[in-house]
C-alpha cells in the first residue's frame, strides 16, 4: 500500500529557505513504532501524520514525531500539516477555519490572504529566570548578564527561556556554546526595517548546541510575552535563521481579544507515496 505522502517547506515566501516538514497524509493504519521508525528515517526535525479526528469539533488529528519522541505540540507541524491538509483534498467543518486535534488538545488554525496562521497556545510557565540559571544563560551564549534586556520564561511545552538583545546584530553575532536549556533569542530591527526583530533558538542535544532553523513554538511565546510587556507591537514579522543559510519569516498579529496568531508562508516542495 502506498501512503500519500508530502514534503512541505514551512515558514519562508522561497522554498527551500524555510524549515522542511514531512507530512504522512495517510497516516491511518500505522502503529506508534512504525510512525517512530518513519520520523527517524526521515530525519527531519519533525514528521507528521494525518488521522481521522477523535473529536467531533476537530477536522483532523495529527501525530508529530521527531527522530526521537512524538510531541505533543508544535509550530512548523501545524502549519505545514494543516497546509498538507488542505492540499489533499481536505475540507474545513467551518468556512475560513480549520481545528487540529493534536496529542496537546485542539488548535485552531485560520485560513487568510496571508497563509495559514495558528492560534499561540497558552504559556505552561512564564515569569522571571533563576539569576543562576541566567547567568549560565549568558555565558553559553557568549555574552555578558548585562547585555540581556530582559528575560523570561517563555515556555508553551518545549522550555523555551526567551532572552531579549539590545539589537538584531547582536543576535546575529552570537556563537553559542553549550546551552544549559532551550532558549530563544531576539533582538530588534531599527524601526522601517523589514522585519521587526531577529529570533534564534538554541537547545542542547547530546552534549552539543541545536539551532533550529525556523521555530513555530518558540515566535508564539516570544510574542505572547514581547506584546504583552510593550516591547512589540502587533502585527510584526520575525526573521529567523539567517546564520545558517534559511530565509525564515513569521508573522505575528494579535486579534480584539488579544490572542496572539503565527503564521507563515507554506510551500509544497516533495509530492508521492511511501511503500509499505
Amino acid at each position: 500500500m502506498a501512503r500519500r505522502f508530502a514534503q512541505v517547506d514551512v515558514f519562508s515566501d522561497t522554498p527551500y529557505l524555510g524549515n522542511a516538514l514531512a507530512v504522512v497524509i495517510d497516516g491511518e493504519g500505522l502503529s506508534t513504532e512504525e510512525m517512530q521508525r518513519i520520523a527517524r528515517w526521515t530525519n527531519l526535525s519533525e514528521t507528521t501524520f494525518l488521522l481521522p479526528p477523535d473529536s467531533p469539533e476537530a477536522d483532523y488529528r495529527v501525530r508529530i514525531f521527531t527522530p526521537d519522541q512524538e510531541l505533543p505540540f508544535a509550530g512548523h507541524p501545524t502549519l505545514g500539516s494543516c497546509h498538507a491538509w488542505l492540499e489533499a483534498g481536505g475540507e474545513p467543518r467551518t468556512k475560513g477555519q480549520v481545528v487540529q486535534e493534536c496529542t496537546a488538545g485542539l488548535v485552531t488554525l485560520r485560513i487568510t490572504d496571508d497563509g495559514l496562521a495558528f492560534e499561540a497556545p497558552p504559556l505552561v510557565r512564564s515569569g522571571p529566570v533563576d539569576e543562576e540559571l541566567l547567568g549560565r544563560v549568558a555565558a553559553a551564549l557568549g555574552v555578558e548578564r548585562g547585555d540581556i534586556v530582559a528575560a523570561e520564561w517563555a515556555d508553551n511545552g518545549p522550555g523555551w527561556i526567551g532572552v531579549l538583545l539590545a539589537d538584531a546584530e547582536r543576535v546575529l553575532a552570537l556563537r553559542p556554546g553549550t546551552m544549559p536549556q532551550a532558549v530563544g533569542v531576539a533582538g530588534p530591527y531599527p524601526e522601517g526595517s523589514e522585519c521587526a526583530f531577529e529570533v534564534r533558538a538554541f537547545f542542547p542535544q547530546n552534549g552539543t548546541t541545536i539551532e533550529d532553523p525556523v521555530t513555530g513554538s518558540l515566535n508564539a511565546s516570544l510574542g505572547q510575552w514581547l506584546l504583552g510587556s510593550g516591547r512589540a507591537r502587533a502585527p510584526y514579522v520575525a526573521s529567523q535563521g539567517t546564520v545558517i543559510g534559511r530565509r525564515g519569516r513569521v508573522r505575528i498579529s494579535a486579534d480584539e481579544e488579544g490572542r496572539v496568531w503565527v503564521g507563515g508562508a507554506v510551500t509544497t516542495c516533495v509530492t508521492g507515496g511511501l511503500i509499505r
